[in-house]
């Protein structure tokens, strides 16, 4: 089995696809566009990214999750790991190694994409947004926008070629709204959820119609310009802790997509893959 782990600023996304029914040498992963069937993403967890918590702990975690679900760490023979988070890349190595006995594989220069990336820094470029285009153009086509909604809310363009192009980074909902309550002594901390209506009638709900309705107007108006400089329609794709809140009133994003992420890790796990050996156990 592989397991695939998103690292991301706060939350940290864990998939495990079942590989057994792959034949050797098939197509990638069956995400292509007429491609034939995908391995079976036999479970998935989302729990909260700590940089401060050892690997022990992580492993214990990791562990209880595989336990709960009926399945063992000595099932998983392959590990592909997309993260943001620096500090966070040598515990996991280490939890890898220790609770899994695989050696994982990192999304970082020097992985074989199959996408052009055409900005001024590659190498600067978020693993998680790589490996969400790289899902997007080989499920969905180009030209495609993906549209994350995470920590940081982020744009990423692929062309129909199936290039990447470029995108935009803003600040996601949950930091903006945390942004004005820590600055504004009277304001309280609400539900962030779409209101009945635009023109709220107290505080809570001024609060959730400025946030929601505010934050799509965000999205949107970044869309359309972006839209605009392409010249051509292009399909949108929402993935990421939000999506389907934001999605709903959005007059662009046309799919929402919450597995594309760990779908694009199996895309590139299948295009790097080779025998990787399993450590031995401590």
């Amino acid at each position: 089995m592989l397991l695939a782990i998103d690292v991301g600023n706060t939350n940290t996304v864990l998939g495990l696809y079942r590989l057994d029914a792959e034949k050797p040498g098939s197509p990638a992963t069956g995400l292509r566009r007429g491609g034939g069937e995908k391995p079976e993403l036999a479970a998935h967890w989302r729990v909260t990214t700590h940089r401060n918590q050892t690997a022990d702990e992580y492993g214990v975690l990791f562990v209880n999750l595989f336990e709960m679900n009926g399945m063992a760490p000595s099932q998983v023979h392959h590990i592909i790991i997309s993260s943001v988070v620096p500090p966070i890349e040598t515990t996991l190595r280490q939890v890898c190694e220790t609770y899994f006995h695989v050696q994982p594989l990192f999304v970082e220069p020097g992985i074989k994409t199959g996408m052009p990336v055409l900005v001024d820094n590659p190498s600067e470029l978020g693993a998680d947004r790589l490996v969400n285009a790289i899902a997007a153009f080989e499920r969905y086509g180009g030209p495609c926008i993906v549209v994350d909604f995470g920590t940081a809310t982020t744009f990423d363009v692929i062309s129909a070629r199936g290039e990447y192009l470029g995108g935009a980074i803003a600040p996601g909902l949950g930091i903006s709204a945390d942004a004005l309550f820590s600055h504004a002594a009277r304001l309280s901390r609400v539900d962030i959820k779409r209101p009945a209506k635009v023109i709220g009638t107290n505080t809570v709900t001024h609060l959730q119609s400025g946030l929601y309705y505010g934050y799509i107007g965000l999205v949107d108006g970044i869309l359309e310009r972006i839209v605009a400089e392409l010249g051509a329609p292009a399909r949108v794709i929402a993935t990421g802790g939000l999506a389907r809140q934001i999605s709903e009133d959005s007059r662009f994003i046309s799919e929402i997509d919450d597995m594309l992420t760990l779908d694009g890790l199996l895309i590139l796990f299948e295009r790097n893959r080779t025998p990787r050996p399993r450590s031995r156990a401590h």
